[in-house]
């Protein structure tokens, strides 16, 4: 039982962390990037601004990113891009591989915990015979205790982990078509003054 007990205590941490972590305004603030675009269009985005927008938010370091390498053409700056958002992306999905691990492991726990306890009653019963009934069911039951223990601890640990997976999946999504409306903006423009 007691790893059963410790188990629960993190997926409940971990639970906790990443609901707080994981809210989407605090990634990817609704108006920052039309604020980065007035900024840029007032040519107002010096070196302490791009370093503070790099720190501001997970999406600011994206855009901080690129814009970092805006003038370098579109390419070069899809990749820069790129390679910060696979850097946010690392740290969003922080801890979830150890809730999954808890939801994979838990109910294994509580199985050996069972098979220790069924264990037990038999050698007892190899003991004392298989007369008493009542003791026989009464151990039974005890190792039935951390099977039901272990499941108990699991599902809500698979449940948070697929709830996690599928919001960082739509912020992921949302992080991309922020970034691609701020690459298409630089570079149309940029296409249409070299064509005027």
């Amino acid at each position: 039982m007691a790893p059963i007990v410790l188990c629960s205590v993190l997926m409940l941490a971990i639970c906790i962390e990443r609901l707080y972590t994981l809210n989407p305004k605090k990634i990817a603030p609704p108006h920052l990037l039309a604020t980065v675009w007035k900024q840029l269009k007032q040519g107002d985005l010096d070196a302490a601004k791009l370093r503070t927008l790099r720190q501001s938010s997970p999406l600011g370091r994206i855009l901080a990113a690129g814009l970092a390498n805006a003038y370098h053409g579109r390419d070069v700056m899809k990749e820069s891009i790129e390679e910060a958002a696979a850097h946010v992306v690392h740290d969003l999905e922080r801890y979830l591989n150890t809730l999954g691990t808890v939801a994979a492991v838990t109910p294994l726990l509580g199985l050996l915990g069972t098979v220790f306890g069924m264990i037990e009653v038999f050698a007892e019963i190899m003991v004392q015979g298989s007369g008493n009934a009542s003791a026989l069911a009464g151990g039974i039951s005890q190792a039935l205790i951390t099977t039901a223990a272990g499941l108990t601890i699991a599902i809500p640990a698979l449940v948070m982990h697929r709830y996690f997976v599928g919001k960082i999946d739509s912020i992921v999504v949302e992080l991309e078509q922020e970034t691609i409306k701020l690459v298409d903006a630089l570079h149309s423009e940029e296409n249409t003054e070299v064509t005027t």
